[in-house]
Order: C-alpha cells, then structure tokens, then sequence
C-alpha cells in the first residue's frame, strides 16, 4: 500500500472517514489507511472502541467519532465534528463500510428485523453520504461504498441481506451518476467471504431468531438452515484477508481514474462472472435448496 505513480493521488492531508470501524474489515481499513498517510476519522458506535483502536495507530492519524448510522441526531454530530476538525480542505474520502447481516429463509424474516437490515445497511448509508456531500464536492472526493459478492448473486437464507447489498450497489450506481458533475467520484468494493465478527454474530442472531418463530413457519427449513449455519460456523479460509480488502479501499480512494467496481477474493470475482454470464434458471439450479 505503500506505491506511487501518476495513476495514484497522495494521501498526505487529506481526511477520510471510515464507518463501522469498530471491528472487521472497518478495523483493519482504519489503521491501514492511516499507516499510508491518511487522517482517518474512526466511526465507532462506542467510544471506548475507538479509544482501542487509536492506541494501535503509534502515528497519531486515527480519531475515533462515535457515528450510529440509525441515528439521525449521531450522524448530524458527526458530520458537526469532522466539518469543524477538517476545515477548509474539508473531508476527501468516505468510506460506508457499517452494516450487519441478518440471515434467515425469507418467509422467516420478521419486518421488524427487515427493517432493521435495510436501516443499517441502505438509509443509514444514504444518511451519512448526504450529510458529508457539502464537504466531499467542496474537496473533490471519493466516496467508497463497501457492499459484498452477494450484491451479484442472492444466495438462499442470506435474502435480507443480500436485498440490502443490492440496494446499495443501485444506490452507489445513482449517486455516480449524479454527482459525477460535481468531482465526487463513487465506487463499490465487493468483499467476498473474509472471516470477519460479522459472521460469527450473524450465526447466533439466526439461530435465536430462528427459534423464537411459531414452528409451523420453521419446519419446513429447518434441517436445510441447520445445515446452512453448521456450514457457516465451520467456513474454511478463503485466502482474501481483510488487508485484501483494505488496499482495495486504498485504490479506490487514490486512482487518479477509480473504477466503479472492485471485486476482493476468488469468491467475489466468481459471483460477479457468473451473474454475468449465467440465465436466471441455471442460477436457480446452482444454489437451490437441496430437498431434506
């Protein structure tokens, strides 16, 4: 993370701010960003997260500032302080990594943890951009919109968050559209599968979840989402690491030409291939589920 060319703009001074920085691929992004010369604003819903995590930046680049993207009046305070802490160059990057992951068979979905889902991951994301456009058209700057390979491929009892992840590649298309008049740049990084807390909370919010609806809704998946969340628990290494995903960050906040997409992992790469090249059907076939 550490090359120059004329392809790549210089970090040094200039303000990005990551969401969802408390753990996972937020964590990590934080700290290699500032590592590389950025001045990074941590979003964190808890303070003393934040305080962790600008003890491991020796560098002094990291601020923590809590930001909850469902929370109207947070992200109103954030945008306040990192508008008053920035200046006249104002904030450059925008980083919309916060989400969480919410996994059932639709017909199991709650629209309470609908609602939820959607909160998190599309309107608290559309929130923080909106309040941070006065400062990203001023500097000419890139917002980063962190999505995964299942905002290609909608995979069984993955729905509601793979509604989210499509939601928020339709709303990254429109925002670049819209705004590229105006110097700000938009780009989706896709993540596939990195072993992040996510996963490890999405597992036991399921099995909870899943447990407290009338049987009558669950039998009839019960063994398959069983199998699904034993396979989720036990998911081998897929050789893509969150620092993967953190230089990917880093290009598309640095290209002199950022695309508009980037893939992190085989597995990323592969969703988006085959959505490409695959009929609907022969998707069908290939990620059905299995009868018991």
């Amino acid at each position: 993370m550490t090359h120059r060319s004329a392809k790549f703009l210089p970090p040094e001074g200039k303000y990005v701010l990551v969401t969802g920085a408390s753990s996972g691929l937020g964590r990590t992004c934080a700290l290699q960003l500032a590592r590389v010369g950025f001045q990074v604003f941590a979003g964190v819903r808890r303070m003393r997260d934040g305080d962790e995590l600008a003890a491991l930046s020796p560098s002094g680049r990291i601020r923590p500032v809590r930001v909850d993207v469902t929370d109207e009046e947070s992200v109103a305070a954030a945008v306040k302080e990192i508008t008053e802490e920035t200046g006249g160059p104002g904030l450059w990057g925008l980083v919309n990594n916060a989400g969480i992951a919410v996994s059932a068979p639709l017909e199991c979905v709650t629209p309470q943890r609908m609602r939820q889902q959607l909160d998190t991951n599309v309107v608290g994301q559309l929130a923080v951009t909106q309040g941070f456009l006065p400062q990203l058209r001023r500097s000419g700057g890139r917002i980063v919109n962190v999505t995964s390979g299942l905002g290609s491929i909608a995979l069984p009892f993955l729905g509601a968050y793979a509604a989210a992840q499509f939601a928020k590649e339709a709303m990254s298309d429109v925002l670049r559209r819209e705004l590229k008049r105006s110097g700000v740049d938009v780009s989706v990084v896709q993540p596939g599968a990195i072993m992040t807390p996510i996963w490890g909370k999405l597992t036991g919010a399921a099995r909870r979840d899943f447990d407290d609806l009338p049987p009558a809704t669950t039998e009839p998946y019960r063994i398959a989402f069983g199998r699904f969340l034993d396979a989720n628990d036990q998911q081998a290494p897929t050789g893509t690491s969150p620092e993967d995903f953190a230089r990917t960050v880093y290009r598309a906040l640095t290209a002199a030409e950022p695309r508009t997409r980037y893939q992190v992992g085989r597995d990323a790469r592969s969703f988006h291939l085959l959505k490409r090249v695959l009929p609907d059907k022969a998707l069908d076939r290939r990620y059905r589920v299995h009868p018991d």
